[in-house]
């Protein structure tokens, strides 16, 4: 595992003859944690000799920091694994749901964490009490999660719209229904990225486009209009100025957002 930044490359940790399958920092906590088969590492950059290494049943497919950095949450097959990211000798809490779990994210109050699985659904918990989410009607596998509007809404991929769900108030999206935003129905939604503290969010098709959205008019602004390899990763900063993206054939672009 390497660390890229403005100064140069430095190589953090290596697993001779396993390979790496997901990656997690904190920017709070100044934690790393990755992923090698059933296995968990964290590590800190800042000091050499901290090291945790936490073991599954079985392989580990996402991994994301709480919005704190003390907790980590591991998803696997059936649930997902929470531990405290400093403490070495522990058990961890299971939030438990059959099925195999593929990706991970907290919201940013640190309240809900959602899960998206191998079956076209959502599964989310209200990490407290551990009430169970089950956020279904997907025509396609959610791969792609972003919190945005201060932790007010949720947007996801695995539909033919930016799929868009409510989490304000304590019971966050129970209850409630999802709204979609950008329907087409020649091309799923693939990737999303989102303004954290706004309402403009980007979508990644699988047949190649990129279009971004102000929720406030659900206006669609299209980034990248001509077709291609699906879209594989998307990101947007923190002001919702501009959109970055990357293809399933290694193609990659920058846009900026237009003003309203």
């Amino acid at each position: 595992m390497v660390w890229s930044r403005p100064g140069g490359v430095e190589e953090v940790a290596k697993t001779p003859g396993r390979w790496i399958d997901a990656v997690a920092a904190s920017p709070e906590s100044g934690l790393i944690a990755f992923a090698a088969g059933r296995d968990v590492r964290i590590v800190d950059p800042k000091d050499a000799g901290f090291g945790r290494t936490f073991a599954h049943e079985r392989s580990v497919a996402d991994l994301a920091f709480d919005p704190k950095g003390r907790r980590l949450a591991a998803a696997t097959y059936g649930g997902v694994a929470l531990w405290y990211a400093r403490i070495a000798d522990q058990k961890p809490a299971v939030l438990k749901w059959a099925g195999s779990h593929i990706a991970v994210a907290w919201s940013p109050d640190g309240k809900f964490l959602m899960s998206a699985m191998q079956e076209n659904q959502l599964h989310g918990w209200r990490v407290a009490d551990e009430k169970n989410m089950r956020m279904g009607g997907y025509p396609g596998k959610v791969k792609s999660l972003a919190f945005m509007s201060k932790g007010q809404l949720m947007a996801t991929s695995g539909a033919n719209g930016l799929v868009v769900w409510p989490f304000g108030g304590s019971a966050g999206p129970l209850g409630k229904q999802a709204a979609e935003v950008g329907y087409d129905q020649s091309a799923l939604v693939a990737r999303v990225a989102a303004m954290p503290r706004g309402q403009v969010a980007a979508a990644g098709l699988e047949d190649g486009r990129v279009w971004v959205t102000d929720l406030t008019g659900r206006t669609i602004i299209p980034l990248k209009a001509e077709k291609g390899p699906p879209i594989t990763t998307l990101a947007m900063t923190g002001n919702g100025t501009r959109v970055a993206w990357g293809d399933e054939d290694g193609g990659a672009g920058v846009a900026d957002v237009p003003a309203a």
